[in-house]
């Protein structure tokens, strides 16, 4: 009976539960996740009380959800793979976040299961090494419009889903009536990760045509902007490499775009952002960080260099990583 009433509730708001059963998180090399409370109560844009989280995979954001509300763990999706770890700030931010890894395994179900943002202290798995600021993170999506940059701050409802495979783990997160500016659009986000590799992809989707649609990389301190395009001038990468980690130690970060979906870049006091083209059709890049103490990780702006050369000329041959 108890388990039919915990279903019920957790149906009514809105969240989906996870059959662990179809997936072994010790086994697979990629995991994502979103993990909420369900069992306590809204005060103001407070959630308060509740006595654990529980994941899920599907969540809708409820109306009073904003920034450091306590009701989602590390406030939002996760996914990771046996090399780095990713989150994205489920709500009016929207920004992505890097978790360091010192170990091969998913470390994802430990994060925030104290009910603090302990994960910035460094730990035997690693932390939160990226300071997003007022930033747009890594990778993530804003509107960039007249010199500023528009937020999702004016959402109509928003809700995430993760799916977790054999070869793959994805988080989708669906807005729906998304207003900036004039415009109130729909909007897709899909963050793929694989094992092995430091990239995830991410592919979007708007319902109308707009501009401004951006992506990009936070600015820190102590750290050299890094540009090339390819061979047959199809892909480029933008990219950030110095001391630009929480810990502080060495950290890159990078973007790989094709050019013909790339309209202007823009140096801002905040960010090295990247403005799309106006399209209603679904566009794909791959955003990526580099830390240091990762296992047999990149230690020098050099090793970083060559990577991306690397990831390039893949990108030049296939037209896909």
């Amino acid at each position: 009976m108890k388990t039919k009433i915990t279903a019920a509730i957790l149906l009514l708001a809105g969240i989906t539960t996870v059959n662990a059963q179809n997936y072994d998180i010790k086994k697979n090399k990629t995991y994502a996740e979103i993990s909420a409370k369900t069992d306590g109560k809204w005060e103001g844009r407070k959630y308060i009380g509740g006595t654990v989280f529980k994941n899920v995979d599907k969540l809708k954001l409820a109306p009073e959800h904003t920034d450091h509300s306590f009701d989602i763990r590390y406030e939002g999706p996760g996914w990771e793979n046996n090399r780095i770890g990713y989150r994205l700030y489920l709500d009016w931010r929207n920004a992505i976040d890097i978790f360091g890894k010192k170990t091969s395994e998913n470390i994802l179900p430990k994060v925030g299961q104290d009910n603090f943002d302990s994960y910035h202290e460094m730990s035997d798995w690693g932390a939160d090494i990226l300071k997003a600021g007022k930033g747009i993170g890594i990778g993530s999506i804003d509107r960039y419009l007249n010199n500023e940059k528009l937020h999702f701050r004016e959402v109509d409802s928003t809700i995430a889903n993760v799916y977790n495979k054999s070869n793959e783990s994805i988080v989708k997160i669906d807005y729906y009536g998304w207003k900036t500016a004039s415009d109130k659009i729909n909007f897709q986000s899909e963050l793929t990760i694989k094992p092995d590799q430091l990239y995830t992809q991410h592919t979007f989707k708007a319902s109308q045509a707009i501009q401004g649609i951006c992506t990009g990389i936070v600015k820190q301190k102590n750290t050299e902007l890094l540009k090339k395009e390819s061979k047959n001038k199809k892909w480029a990468y933008l990219a950030t490499y110095g001391q630009q980690s929480l810990v502080p130690d060495k950290l890159g970060m990078a973007i790989f775009y094709e050019v013909k979906t790339v309209e202007s870049i823009a140096d801002t006091d905040l960010d090295y952002l990247l403005i799309f083209k106006p399209t209603t059709k679904p566009t794909s890049f791959y955003l990526l960080g580099a830390w240091e103490q990762e296992v047999n990780g990149i230690k020098t702006q050099e090793e970083f260099v060559k990577y991306l050369d690397q990831q390039l000329e893949v990108l030049n041959k296939k037209g896909k990583m």
